[in-house]
């Protein structure tokens, strides 16, 4: 994959997600159409350090392709974090940002023959709501797709009236958000409990390993819950080839 060139983006529109998390929307003005694959990201360059690679923050992209020059970023304020507190306090509309990608190869396959758990936690529902768009937009044929959400809270939840308006018009789409550290009228714990509960359904009757149901599980937050859920999988008895993640921190 040839690296991509440093290019000047202009911030357009902030949205306040919730009291800790923002959305940007950038404009490529240097180009007509910023084509991206579903599930890359982009590296922000920041005026917060003299070391080069210490300026650098990588993000995934939250949009997805629309042949237009624009794309959104999905951005949690991290206390003591040089980075997200140079872009809340000092970035706003009209300012500029020097980023390179599209970067990755954290995307969908080019047919949808299993079916697909996308795995995350907070910020980690970007990649994924990029993917999942695509696949509405574009009218990809698909097999069952599980979108299993954690957050702490209600307060911290992400795109939620949007993905839970998303599984009403996919067919075979499944929005399951949980909280670990709240009892709400939603999946309360870790997302680990619902999709070994999804699998372990889905493969009682299977005798061997080798009859499981197909499926590919996609993991997007950070180290220590893609380093459970990657164990955990494999535990169901599925190999590691099945598993692709993108880790944050």
């Amino acid at each position: 994959m040839a690296v991509q060139p440093w290019r000047t983006g202009t911030v357009v529109k902030i949205i306040d997600e919730t009291y800790n998390t923002k959305r940007y929307f950038i404009r490529v003005d240097e180009l007509e159409n910023f084509d991206f694959k579903a599930g890359q990201f982009v590296t922000l360059d920041l005026p917060i350090h003299e070391q080069v690679n210490k300026r650098w923050r990588s993000y995934s992209i939250a949009s997805w392709p629309n042949e237009t020059n624009e794309f959104e970023l999905l951005i949690v304020l991290l206390e003591g974090g040089a980075g997200t507190t140079y872009l809340f306090n000092e970035v706003g509309v009209g300012s500029q940002l020097t980023f390179r990608g599209p970067q990755g190869v954290f995307v969908l396959p080019q047919s949808i023959e299993k079916d697909l758990f996308f795995i995350c936690t907070g910020t980690g529902i970007a990649p994924f709501r990029s993917m999942l768009n695509s696949i509405r937009l574009q009218q990809l044929p698909h097999q069952q797709l599980h979108l299993i959400y954690g957050c702490r809270t209600q307060k911290d939840l992400l795109y939620f009236d949007e993905m839970k308006s998303l599984e009403q018009q996919m067919e075979n789409f499944h929005f399951m958000p949980t909280l670990s550290r709240e009892t709400w009228d939603g999946h309360s714990g870790y997302v680990h409990e619902l999709y070994e509960t999804i699998c372990k359904k889905s493969n009682a009757a299977c005798e061997t390993l080798e009859n499981l149901k197909p499926a590919s599980f996609y993991l997007c937050g950070w180290k220590f819950m893609i380093d459970d859920a990657r164990k955990k999988i494999q535990e169901l008895g599925y190999d590691r080839k099945s598993i692709h993640f993108e880790l944050y921190g």
